[in-house]
């Protein structure tokens, strides 16, 4: 601890010797980001650029300050990974940091420092594009996963936790639109990921688009100060979003760029990235110890990136790809959401199949939006991968339909997730034939498939599984991998659910068939097509004789098929009666349990005081009473408990 102490000393005394002798207008060029393009008529202190060693040297050579190289390494570099929202399907956040530690490793190799990743923001509703990068609807899930990726991409890269903070939460569902949320629910749903990757030791953190309850993220002082540094004690910097600083000209808080770059770096925002209004602040308007905070946190973190020792990039050969680690991290990110009569796992022999659909064969859509430097002639699709006749001579269709890899992602908002185009035609058509149909779906986001989870038979949602896909879809359904994936989000019947969440407040008319006037839908049934947590295996689990003994919560979980299998135990637990309304129920832990046939283990979970508190007017409480608690496989079902908070 002593010596830890000594090397900040010794930092911040580098850092203001650095500082002493830089005038205003060299410290603004440090607090700038701009793209190739720009540089260097515009001058900046941070770049950014997909890298290139060599390339990336000759931009650095003669630089008194290195520039900190900045790209969106979100799934992967060279080797694309499946999308974030994939991943945590796997509810593995080793296999989180395995793919962000292969990505970092990657990028830093091609001269790229920080990665513009991971985003950790909340997402409950599905037409949101950006619901693919991220770990879902839940704050426990959401939290460990954020956690894994800083701790994976900062063993050679910075990372950046964004955005920062609630864009998930945009009305409905459309990209870059406002936010009105209760501070208890900021604090609840939407904070809990990124507190997470500052306590993970995250270097930088990226402010989101977005209005927050009136005003704009990159001029919020309540999220930058109050929460972030002097709550949190944050002590990286924080970065606008593309133009976001000009943007709050848009947002009508400032009337010009000049006002925009006040309000952004007396908020918090230390770098501006691309539109240069920070350049304005040589006309005054910010005491200059304000620029000079800002600027000591960027040049902490390029110390802390070993800029300043090693500003140039060893010329070596690109590294192969990995794909041992993408085919492993994309099997353990595939759910099995229907399968029946064990149509699945296929024979491998004895049977022809045919493989059809618009992305059975579509290289660049295996890869998924923000697929960085991947190229989609080194993915493996399904049609590769998997031994293949003719339509008209199979016993067997696998079907690979959902969304392209441009559907999803940044500024890809959809009012429709139903199957796209006429994909529910060809399905129709394909069950027409009467024989067995699986449906694979992909996709970066939920989708509407309440016709499908009626009439086919098996269904497996693959998302987007990057440079590996194909193997790694094959592997399951011929059961070289037993699926154990659960889902990070719920599944509506239709998009007039949406937003749905298994986390909800209850109501004072919970929903009931044989009562009208209950809180449902006319032209649905009651709940969602496949809830959160929910995922099956070709093997069967069982959940039995659950105990509680003070704040430990146990259960036996036995294998009851005939094959191995891994099962991803979940709890959940609720307050029923408080000061506040308070979810029906919350997950508060889970483990992963690997069974042989007939193999029966104790599941033991450890409650903590912090899994029963909410926030309330004086803080963080957990009121004395009486609390439910679940342990089962999903977030709908479940062996149920009770234990007392006195």
């Amino acid at each position: 601890m002593f010596a830890a102490l000594l090397f900040a000393i010794a930092v911040d005394a580098r850092i203001d010797q650095l500082l002493s002798k830089m005038t205003l207008e060299e410290k603004l060029v440090q607090l700038t980001e701009v793209t190739e393009e720009q540089l260097p008529s515009i001058p900046a202190g941070v770049l950014l650029s997909s890298g290139g060693a060599a390339h990336i040297n000759e931009i650095q050579r003669n630089r008194k300050i290195p520039l900190l190289v900045g790209y969106d390494v979100i799934h992967g570099y060279r080797t694309i990974f499946p999308i974030p929202l994939a991943i945590a399907s796997s509810w593995d956040p080793q296999l989180a940091e395995l793919s962000a530690r292969v990505a970092g490793q990657e990028a830093r190799a091609a001269g790229v420092r920080w990665t513009y990743a991971p985003m950790v923001d909340i997402a409950r509703d599905a037409r949101w594009g950006r619901i693919a990068e991220g770990a879902g609807e839940d704050p426990v899930l959401g939290s460990a996963m954020a956690a894994a990726y800083v701790r994976g991409f900062q063993t050679s890269i910075l990372a950046c936790a964004k955005h920062y903070a609630a864009y998930g939460a945009a009305e409905a569902g459309r990209d870059y639109n406002t936010v009105e949320t209760s501070e208890r629910t900021l604090r609840e749903v939407y904070l809990p990921p990124f507190h997470a990757a500052v306590d993970a030791g995250v270097a930088t953190l990226m402010s989101a688009f977005e209005s927050l309850n009136g005003v704009p993220a990159t001029a919020n002082r309540h999220l930058l100060d109050d929460i972030l540094r002097r709550e949190w004690k944050f002590k990286g910097f924080v970065v606008s979003d593309w133009d976001a600083v000009a943007e709050l000209i848009n947002h009508g808080v400032a009337a010009n760029k000049h006002e925009a770059a006040i309000k952004a770096i007396t908020a918090g925002v230390d770098v501006d990235m691309w539109d240069n209004s920070y350049a304005t602040l040589r006309d005054g308007g910010v005491p200059e110890p304000v620029i000079d905070r800002a600027v000591q946190r960027v040049l902490r973190m390029k110390l802390r990136a070993g800029l300043f020792d090693q500003p140039l990039t060893d010329e070596k050969p690109s590294p192969p790809l990995n794909r041992d680690a993408a085919r492993r991290v994309a099997q353990q990110s595939i759910v099995l959401l229907k399968n029946e009569n064990d149509l699945l796992p296929l024979p491998k022999s004895g049977k022809k199949i045919a493989v059809v659909g618009p992305l059975a064969d579509s290289k660049k859509d295996m890869l998924g939006p923000w697929s960085a430097e991947g190229k989609g002639e080194e993915a493996v699709t399904p049609l590769e991968a998997i031994p293949h006749v003719p339509l008209a001579d199979a016993d067997i269709i696998v079907a690979i339909l959902g969304e392209s890899r441009e559907m999803s992602g940044e500024a890809a908002s959809r009012t429709s997730i139903d199957l796209p185009d006429d994909q529910e035609k060809l399905l129709e058509s394909l069950i027409a034939t009467g024989k067995p149909v699986i449906l694979v779906v992909m996709s970066g986001r939920p989708l509407a498939i309440s016709w499908a989870a009626e009439h086919v038979p098996a269904i497996v949602q693959a998302w987007f599984l990057g440079t590996e896909s194909g193997n790694a879809i094959a592997d399951v359904l011929f059961g070289d991998v037993n699926p154990s994936a659960k889902l990070p989000v719920t599944f509506p019947r239709s998009t007039g659910q949406v937003p749905i969440y298994y986390n909800h407040l209850p109501t004072g008319r919970p929903p009931n068939p044989e009562d009208k006037y209950t809180s449902k839908y006319l032209d649905v049934p009651i709940g969602p097509l496949y809830p959160f947590g929910f995922g099956l295996s070709y093997t069967k689990f069982d959940y039995s004789d659950i105990r509680v003994d003070g704040f430990k919560v146990s259960a036996n979980v036995r294998n009851a098929g005939n094959r191995a299998g891994e099962e991803i135990v979940q709890m959940y637990i609720g307050d029923p009666v408080a000061s506040v309304s308070r979810p029906v129920k919350e997950l508060k832990g889970f483990q992963r349990v690997s069974l042989q046939p007939n193999e029966t283990k104790r599941v033991t979970f450890t409650i903590k005081r912090h899994d029963l508190e909410f926030w309330s007017d004086r803080g963080w409480t957990a009121e004395p009473g009486e609390f439910k608690v679940w342990i089962g496989p999903s977030s709908a079902t479940g062996l149920e408990g009770k234990f007392e908070l006195r």
